[in-house]
């Protein structure tokens, strides 16, 4: 993993997004377990505040792999699934319940 290791603060503001199940199912309709969501960072593991700006995905909407994966390709991802800013905050509002 490059980039810094996240604090423990981090891990646990982590482990809360990863909770809500993948952002981009949860918007269609579709719950999906925590254990099947893993974390996006929308700004990279480097920056400062990076592990407290994340997102909560399935593979199939993080993968590279996956032509529905956010790494596969991102601007067409963000017309489909919204702006990742704008996520980010339904993802904070959400976690705040």
């Amino acid at each position: 993993m490059k980039g810094r290791q996240p604090t423990a603060k981090e891990k646990r503001h982590m482990e809360k997004v990863r909770n809500i199940g993948c952002i981009a199912c949860l918007n269609m309709g579709i719950h999906t377990p925590p254990e099947y969501t893993c974390i996006h960072h929308i700004d990279g593991k480097t920056k400062p505040g990076a592990h407290f700006k994340v997102l909560p995905l399935c593979d199939a909407h993080h993968s590279r792999y996956h032509k529905t994966g956010f790494h596969y390709n991102p601007t067409e991802w963000q017309e489909i699934h919204g702006d990742q800013m704008k996520l980010l905050a339904q993802v904070d509002l959400l976690i705040q319940k």
